[in-house]
């Protein structure tokens, strides 16, 4: 069939990202004799550089890793809630949800730590060698792509007005960064070669010199400018100035750490994701809904279509009253046959316009009051049915507000080695249009506390040292014991619905060349739906609302809108934007593969 792209394939190596700079960086790595996590981790920070409006180092990752011949592990690269985060703080403040920009919204960065982690426990090369790519474009500069400018010119008026730290880097001359324009961050590059010069000062050995940045990172320089950044007050998307709370006992006292991932059986595949203070198990509660009742004949008929719609809308409403990092999750019972037996009989012939959460192990589901006030069984289905013909989207990009204010996106990156070793990572949080530059630093604070419900009891409740549940969910997939496929995308609440299309489209369709055809699996027409609350502020959610790349056909569409889904036709190629690499076991053969849509991602390898 014809594709955008070939799917790579080779022996040597493989790498896929949401930017062709950090994909060609990481392999020049694996060219130069490193690993797959030594590649990783030269990706994670370039792509700090060349897309900063969709990660940087105050930001997040989670990663999923698999070492050949050992286990597959998840290291956490989300940190928590700062101590004097409590719920009695904010709403002292008048606020009802955290806001989702500024010093209040920031939890402890996390990205740094996870890469440094993953470099000293699994990689080969030294800090210096990873860094030395992420320096060079932050000091001789990158072709910003046309997002980064789009972004910038969106929050002009209040980087000139308030964060005028941001307008210092990223208005130039008074100007928005223009596409191909080269886009510099001396400070950043300052800050990673002082890093450098002082770890190597203390460390001896490889492995010392790591745990010497770390421990910079978390008391030293990087640390004290941090904490008097955050305590500096600063508008914020509540239309308020706060200083945040996020203090030096904070960063010293928390490091990322590593933890078993949740397997699902789906046929012949294992599917292992981030445990359930992200939404990760999102994509194996929609698998678990199908109990691998598809076929490659149901693959893109009205009712396969519906089908994982409603599915979708089932698992996001477990999501929303179940996962989170403040309370046991019963996941368990959320992936056993039975409940989702249950869950299954509720999908009908006709779209659902309510937020419907299951009762695993007999419990009753609880909302948070936001949300029961507006998705709550009921609560929107006349509004909707009454509602006009929803408007044309015209790309599948987060919007950004003029206060900063966005559904968020993301980066990923995908690695696979000639020994095996196998990696996914999805590195978010930190967006320049998230909080201000610290100007000695180079770089904002994240706003992953947005994620959290300013509500006592729930699993995503703010809780001081719990993780916000997080969006941010990359995928590692095994046959037998044997990890052969890694992916993962950006789009915040979408990441897990245009994973399972995904899958599904790589799965039940027929191989190319003996393989996997994973350019054919992220070409196809994709989707998402809107009917849950979001993880960002403000928090809101579209009943009963589909979007849909127009190449879906409009014979689905008008099915769809049959059944009562209310459909926005989107642009052609608008909807995720995936990366993935293969391995098979059996001939030790590559693959690789990464999204058109946006024009930066981009597979290499040999």
């Amino acid at each position: 069939m014809f594709t955008t792209r070939p799917t790579l394939q080779g022996t040597f190596g493989m790498v896929s990202s949401t930017h062709w700079l950090a994909s060609q960086s990481a392999m020049a790595v694996l060219e130069d004799g490193g690993n797959a996590f030594d590649a990783a981790v030269t990706a994670g920070f370039v792509l700090q550089v060349v897309e900063p409006h969709l990660n940087g180092p105050g930001g997040d990752v989670p990663i999923l890793l698999a070492p050949a011949g050992g286990e597959v592990r998840v290291l956490s690269g989300q940190g928590p809630a700062p101590a004097g985060a409590s719920i009695d703080h904010y709403a002292g403040l008048g606020l009802a949800l955290v806001p989702g920009t500024g010093p209040l919204a920031a939890v402890v960065p996390g990205a740094f730590d996870a890469w440094l982690t993953l470099l000293r426990d699994h990689g080969t090369r030294s800090l210096g060698q990873v860094l030395g790519y992420a320096i060079g474009y932050a000091e001789g500069g990158h072709p910003a792509v046309e997002r980064v400018g789009a972004t910038v010119a969106s929050v002009r008026e209040l980087f000139e007005r308030e964060w005028t730290s941001s307008a210092a880097l990223y208005l130039p001359g008074g100007r928005a960064p223009a596409p191909g324009a080269l886009l510099r961050n001396p400070a950043l590059a300052a800050t990673w070669r002082r890093l450098l010069r002082e770890s190597a000062g203390e460390g001896r050995t490889r492995e010392a010199e790591i745990d010497a940045a770390r421990r910079i990172w978390r008391e030293g320089f990087v640390a004290e400018a941090i904490v008097a950044h955050a305590g500096r007050p600063a508008m914020d998307s509540s239309g308020e100035r706060h200083a945040g709370v996020l203090d030096g006992e904070d960063l010293a006292g928390w490091q990322a750490g590593y933890e078993e991932p949740v397997r699902y059986r789906w046929g012949d595949w294992t599917l292992c994701k981030v445990g359930p203070w992200c939404q990760g198990p999102v994509l194996l509660q929609q698998l678990a809904l199908l109990d691998g009742g598809m076929t490659a004949s149901d693959y893109g008929t009205p009712d396969y279509v519906h089908a994982l719609i409603e599915g979708s809308k089932l698992a996001m409403a477990d999501r929303e009253a179940w996962y989170g990092d403040a309370a046991p999750v019963p996941l368990e019972a959320l992936l056993s046959p039975d409940y989702n037996a249950r869950r299954r009989r509720l999908v009908g012939q006709e779209a659902s316009l309510e937020l419907r959460p299951g009762a695993p192990e007999g419990r009753a589901p609880r909302l948070p009051r936001l949300v029961e006030r507006l998705l709550a069984p009921g609560a929107h289905a006349a509004r909707a049915a009454g509602a006009g013909e929803p408007t044309v989207a015209r790309d599948g990009e987060p919007p950004v507000g003029a206060d900063g204010e966005t559904r968020g996106d993301t980066c990923h990156v995908d690695v696979v080695d000639r020994w095996g070793n196998m990696v996914s990572a999805t590195p978010s949080g930190g967006w320049l249009q998230s909080s201000p530059v610290i100007p000695e630093l180079g770089f904002p604070l994240g706003s992953r506390l947005q994620m959290t419900w300013l509500e006592e009891g729930l699993p995503a409740s703010l809780t001081p040292g719990r993780r916000p549940r997080s969006t941010l969910s990359p995928t590692l997939a095994l046959r037998g014991d044997r990890p052969v496929l890694a992916f993962g995308t950006p789009g915040g609440d979408q990441q897990d619905q245009w994973q399972a299309h995904f899958f599904l489209a790589l799965a039940l369709r027929a191989p190319v060349r003996g393989g996997w055809d994973l350019q054919g699996a992220i070409d196809a027409p994709n989707w998402h739906q809107d009917a849950f609350p979001s993880s960002f502020f403000p928090r809101a959610g579209q009943p009963g609302s589909v979007t849909v790349e127009s190449r879906i056909g409009e014979r689905v569409v008008a099915e769809l809108r049959r059944r009562g889904h209310r459909v926005t036709v989107g642009e052609p190629w608008s909807e995720g934007r995936l990366s993935a690499v293969g391995r098979d076991p059996e001939t030790g053969v590559l693959s690789g593969a990464a999204n058109p849509r946006g024009m930066q991602g981009y597979a290499v390898g040999r």
